[in-house]
């Protein structure tokens, strides 16, 4: 089930979505704008006992051991008993999780984490031999189980999602060994997470305002979008520099990683490492493919958006420092209680349910909303609980991005809430491939509404800048991410040894050719060619890729409900309401958009080209009017 093998990953490896960071205000936070975690458990005291409960359950699923061959009474039960451990596991780890990331500092909490990855962890040793007995089984025997126990129909899909693993599952003891080596597996994210986080000792610069910053992740990712252009360069410089002097520490540790999916790739007998990991959606190839490929094609249309940047910033030679810089400053500041009621509104074409439905639970306490000391930094949605509410983290700053941030994880929670209600339990849980989409979607709204409100041209520059940039680092730069991903894993298969100055060379000729350095658009410092030391996702195995198709999918959508009607809306409900019950291509496939075929990319570029047209023609009557 793809909802298991999430928090399963997770539980081992203890990865995340966004790199983990102290977030400092001096302020508590307001009850109002926490989660309660009370609805999973009113006390520690009560999480203990249910983390001994499910740790009495990986015993009763072990116990199942060889008990499929009895009939589909045991078939059955096997599912039932891995649906109630779900519950029951799933519980305790998100309290633990969302517990532990109020707080980075507090050691219980860490503990309690590592409790629940290692109850986890337990578990998928305690279930390996599940894979295995349903190969062993074959698809008649289960044919005939099903058809003789009408309560596994409901199965169907999982049982036929097993199966194809048959030419990539191993016998029990293997299986086990396989499960085991996970946590070693994360060790190379783990040496990367310690030395970006805590061992590298960064450089403090005085800015062109007298303050002394610390160029760590935190400060670069602040400083770097400074409009003081002497400023970004000496950020840009410092951080790359001290980066630099690691290249070769962090060089070894994602050839280790590599090394540790390769070796999965060949005891698994898949192909390459692309495939065994589009596998576990059973994507077709050809949807990376095709993406990488119209992406290629339409580097010009970046391009022009760059150019279009150093106009606007008034800069002859625009540089790589220059690339996060907004071209319009923000027209207001947005509170959480004017965000809450924005996105309401922007969300309405998605019908008076959907809306409502959001609008009740924003005034929940479903969300921890405000940084405070200690609290993770980023935003996520944690919908692992089937029978409970999704619970979102924001570090809100009452910025517009802040406004997109809380539009996009409520996309993921709105998209949870109505699979649960529509799918058993064991078909709710959604492949990050079709959520992102769900999530980006809710943003395109957003925009589309801000657009649609903005009370002087000022502010549509502003809106329609946010749109572009967003294109540019969703799109463009995650596809940037992906192909890159795709060369050091070839020439890991290929047999290359792959040193620190090794990866830089090749990232830095796939940075250069998208940002068109060659050609003049953009010049590229070869000391920012270190960049991939700062990528954290590069551990994720081919995750980043589903940024850009998830917003070529949304951008799809988003048009045809605001150039349809209800037959148009209620497609895309459907899309959400099926959660997983299928495999996310063929859920796009039944809402009309093939993700294997340029059509989706080649929508968003004209999406962009659009923007930019509109860019241009309010710039050109702003600066008409400036005389």
């Amino acid at each position: 089930m793809n909802r298991l093998k999430l928090i399963a990953c997770l539980a081992a490896t203890g990865l995340a979505l966004n790199p983990t960071a102290l977030i400092a205000q001096e302020e508590a936070p307001d009850p109002r704008w926490t989660w309660d975690l009370g609805d999973l458990y009113e006390s520690d005291s009560d999480w203990n006992a249910a983390l001994q409960e499910a740790l009495a359950g990986v015993e009763e699923i072990r116990g199942l051991k060889g008990t499929l061959s009895e009939g589909p009474q045991a078939l059955l039960a096997a599912f039932e008993t891995s649906n109630r451990w779900m519950l029951t596991g799933s519980r305790v780890f998100t309290y633990a999780s969302l517990g532990a990331d109020e707080n980075l500092g507090d050691p219980r909490g860490q503990e309690r984490r590592q409790q629940a990855q290692r109850m986890f962890s337990e578990y998928q040793q305690a279930s390996a031999w599940l894979q295995p007995e349903l190969m062993a089984l074959g698809r008649e025997t289960l044919e005939r189980y099903m058809d003789e126990l009408p309560a596994l129909q409901t199965y169907r899909f999982n049982i036929e999602d097993a199966l194809r693993y048959e030419p990539h599952t191993l016998g029990d003891e293997a299986e086990s060994v396989i499960a085991a080596a996970g946590l070693m597996q994360a060790s190379p994210f783990n040496v990367y997470g310690l030395l970006s986080n805590s061992e590298i000792p960064w450089q403090t610069l005085t800015l062109s305002t007298g303050e002394e910053a610390l160029i760590n992740s935190q400060g670069y990712s602040r400083h770097r979008t400074s409009r003081v252009r002497e400023d970004r360069k000496a950020v840009f410089d410092a951080f790359w520099t001290t980066w630099g002097e690691y290249k070769g520490t962090a060089g070894q540790t994602l050839a280790a990683h590599l090394t540790s999916q390769l070796f999965t790739t060949r005891v698994r007998r898949y192909d390459d490492t692309l495939t065994r990991n589009l596998f576990q959606d059973n994507l077709p190839r050809s949807v990376y493919d095709a993406l990488v490929d119209v992406t290629n094609e339409n580097l010009p249309s970046l391009h022009r958006y760059l150019e279009l940047k150093a106009r606007v910033l008034g800069l002859d030679d625009m540089g790589y420092e220059d690339i996060y810089v907004s071209m319009v400053e923000a027209p207001q500041d947005y509170p959480i209680g004017d965000t809450i009621e924005l996105v309401n509104k922007a969300v309405l074409p998605l019908g008076e349910t959907y809306a409502d439905t959001l609008a009740d639970a924003a005034g929940k306490r479903w969300m921890h909303v405000h940084p405070n000391p200690g609290k993770r930094s980023g935003a996520y949605m944690s919908g692992f609980v089937y029978d409970e509410h999704p619970f979102i983290l924001l570090n809100h700053l009452d910025d517009y991005n802040s406004v997109s941030t809380y539009a996009h994880e409520w996309g993921h929670a709105l998209h949870q809430v109505l699979a649960n209600q529509a799918q058993p339990q064991h078909l709710a849980g959604f492949s990050i491939f079709t959520t992102e989409t769900a999530a980006i979607a809710n943003e395109l709204l957003t925009q589309t509404y801000m657009l649609s409100n903005a009370s002087s041209d000022e502010e549509r520059l502003y809106y329609l800048g946010y749109a572009l940039e967003q294109i540019r680092s969703t799109f463009f730069r995650q596809t940037m991410f992906s192909e890159f991903e795709g060369e050091i894993y070839a020439a890991m298969e290929r047999g290359e040894p792959l040193s620190g100055d090794r990866i830089t060379q090749i990232y830095g000729e796939i940075l250069r050719r998208y940002h068109g350095a060659d050609e003049g658009v953009m010049r590229i410092d070869e000391l920012y060619h270190n960049e991939w030391l700062f990528v954290p996702h590069f551990y994720f195995n081919f995750y980043v890729f589903q940024y850009a198709t998830s917003i070529a999918g949304a951008a799809y959508f988003t048009e045809q409900i605001l150039n349809g009607g209800q037959v148009e809306r209620d497609n895309y409900l459907r899309f959400l309401q099926a959660g997983g019950s299928r495999h996310p291509y063929d859920l796009f496939l039944d809402a009309g958009l093939d993700m294997a075929s340029p059509a989706p990319y080649e929508a968003l570029i004209r999406r962009m080209d659009m923007l930019l047209d509109d860019f241009e023609a309010t710039l050109n009557r702003v600066e008409e009017a400036k005389g």
